[in-house]
């Protein structure tokens, strides 16, 4: 568990490359640069942790792409002390992106497998969510609702009408939408029934399965 200059050296790289990519945010660069990524990936993969690229985790799913991290964190434009709901914890690597940002992250994963070892793993580098939750990400945490911002990291063959329910008025869900390939949506809550729509090209994500594991 040590991260490193040659990890620190690395990670600048990884942030340089995100800006080439066009990233922007200077919060989302700044996570990134700080968060020690190879700390979430099986060991057989550390020389691969600051490459532009995802790779695979436990239970068949993927630590996503720095660039859709970056891309989808930068899409929530969060505030400090925004409340967020993820849907996929997964490594939770996204997760921790949104803890440097200032957020209250709730975070639902579907894997037990992944949810068990990802809510030992993180306290343990220092990144605490209000709350990860194994569960059923199409239904949401209508308990904790209205959410400044939603964030999915699956692909989803369609919009979960609970997660735009769960949304404050102002509040943003960033999803990708679509079976084989995913386009990147943003939706933006206008009114109690009205949403603002934005789609930005595609994006390949491991499938949003319903029910849980």
């Amino acid at each position: 568990m040590k991260d490193t200059f040659k990890h620190q050296g690395m990670r600048q790289q990884l942030v340089d490359t995100l800006k080439k990519k066009g990233i922007k945010d200077k919060g989302v660069l700044k996570a990134i640069g700080k968060i020690p990524r190879h700390l979430f990936m099986d060991s057989g993969f550390i020389d691969h942790a600051y490459q532009d690229k995802a790779f695979p985790i436990a239970a068949d799913q993927t630590i996503s792409q720095p660039y859709t991290v970056a891309f989808q964190s930068e899409l929530l434009q969060v505030q400090p002390g925004d409340t967020i709901l993820e849907i996929g914890t997964g490594s939770g690597y996204q997760t921790a992106v949104l803890l440097e940002l200032g957020a209250k992250v709730f975070s639902i994963e579907r894997q037990q497998e992944l949810f068990k070892k990802t809510s030992k793993f993180l306290p343990k580098i220092g990144y605490r969510a209000k709350k990860l939750i194994f569960g059923d990400g199409y239904k949401g945490l209508p308990d904790e609702a209205p959410f400044q911002s939603i964030i999915v990291t699956a692909g989803a063959p369609f919009v979960p009408n609970p997660l735009l329910s769960q949304l404050a008025i102002g509040g943003r869900l960033v999803i990708p939408v679509g079976d084989d390939v995913q386009i990147m949506t943003l939706f933006i809550r206008k009114g109690p029934k009205e949403f603002e729509k934005h789609e930005f090209g595609d994006f390949r994500f491991v499938p949003m399965l319903e029910d849980k594991n």
